[in-house]
């Protein structure tokens, strides 16, 4: 064999071993988003049988949400050590061993400590699989298979919670969730088999480890903290909404298929929204486009309120698309507003906040919703989501528009 034929050869695997890497991480998305969100159409269904308050229902969401969120760096650290292709199976392991064994529980404690154990669980999934796809692609072919990573993420949204809503009605709640856990493990273990042999995170961690000390680390701006700022109050407002937006249904008189469709579109939109609002940041600009985006998502919040059940679901999809569509061009707006010695600290300090908010805020919604009901309380949430149009004062002059 020639050294044409060789080196033909070697790209060909060098093709398929990236191929195989961005199938299991999509795979991983789809999963364990698809979970995480699918616990949406439970939680009336536990409120109900278990006799919860609208706080104690925010809880719930807070206690899966805010472990997925804390333990993101601990995974990392530990992938160091044993391989992110190992932790990741034991991660979705955990994750679907805990979610099928609520279909066991018969009290709200046994809900917390397992929605604790399937949020540890599923802390794997984004730093893993996110990193595996970086590591095999670089420069604009990285930006496409993350893009495509993250829609895939977008599609286990939709799936997922349909498809409990569909198995809930025609079956019960606890065959399910059975049912959906069950099929997870299988994703997981062809994730691990498509996952093969990737380089280990110790070179990762090495490089980020390689920052000029704390003293000469160049600071992160006020520009940015005023983007993180809105990006947490983005992020509350859309995690706080879809927590009690199913309870919103069931009062106008939906039923579980009913739910189902009614979060298949949101999710479908939230899908679309992150290209829709790409786009208009490219025509508009991205300032125009953020306050444009959360200023319609106060008014379909709002909207979705006051309309009756027809009109609602009509207005599902561009609900999706506003409520989800703002978080794209905000990620994509923090590496030009440090410099590039701290945009590691700067991304890790983002989705902390913004992935820490979207946690507890089902919380304080629902003690909120339980103070002064649940139409008042979601009115005020639509209200809080213009908090973020002066925060984009400080943002002039310092994006790319």
């Amino acid at each position: 064999m020639n050294g044409h034929a060789i080196e033909q050869a070697g790209s060909g695997n060098m093709s398929t071993a990236r191929s195989r890497v961005l199938f299991a991480g999509c795979l991983a998305h789809l999963t364990h988003d698809g979970l995480t969100d699918m616990l949406l159409t439970f939680f009336p269904v536990w409120q109900q049988m278990f006799s919860l308050s609208f706080v104690e229902v925010g809880l719930l969401k807070t206690l899966f949400s805010g472990t997925l969120a804390g333990f993101q760096i601990p995974a990392g650290t530990l992938a160091g050590r044993l391989g992110p292709r190992l932790v990741l199976l034991a991660g979705t392991m955990l994750a679907c061993l805990a979610l099928f064994s609520l279909s066991f529980a018969t009290a709200p404690l046994a809900l917390w400590f397992l929605l604790v154990a399937g949020g540890l669980g599923s802390s794997v999934q984004h730093p893993l699989a996110s990193s595996a796809i970086s590591r095999v692609y670089s420069g604009k072919s990285s930006r496409a298979a993350l893009s495509g990573y993250n829609f895939v993420g977008d599609v286990g949204k939709l799936l997922v919670p349909a498809t409990a809503a569909l198995l809930i009605a025609h079956l019960d709640w606890r065959m399910a969730m059975r049912i959906l856990t069950l099929a997870a493990l299988g994703a997981g273990l062809v994730v691990f088999a498509a996952m093969g042999n990737v380089a280990s995170d110790k070179t990762t961690g090495d490089k980020a480890g390689a920052e000029p000390g704390r003293a000469n680390r160049p600071g992160l701006t006020w520009p940015f903290w005023s983007m993180s700022a809105i990006g947490v109050i983005d992020s509350a407002t859309r995690m706080g909404f879809l927590t009690f937006f199913p309870f919103l249904l069931r009062d106008k008189g939906a039923d579980m298929p009913t739910l189902g469709l009614a979060l298949g579109l949101i999710f479908a939109g939230g899908a679309a929204g992150k290209l829709v609002c790409g786009m208009a940041a490219s025509r508009v600009g991205i300032l125009r486009s953020v306050i444009l985006t959360e200023a319609a998502t106060a008014a379909m919040i709002l909207l979705m309120v006051m309309a009756p059940l027809g009109t609602l679901l009509m207005l599902c999809p561009l609900l999706g698309v506003v409520l989800n569509g703002t978080s794209s061009v905000l990620y994509g707006s923090v590496p030009e507003l440090v410099a590039p010695q701290a945009r590691n600290r700067a991304f890790a300090c983002f989705y902390t906040g913004t992935i820490g908010a979207g946690a507890v805020s089902p919380f304080f919604y629902g003690l909120l919703s339980d103070m002064v009901g649940l139409d008042l309380s979601l009115k005020m949430v639509a209200l809080l989501v213009l908090a973020t149009v002066p925060l984009t004062i400080p943002l002039r002059g310092r994006l790319n528009d």
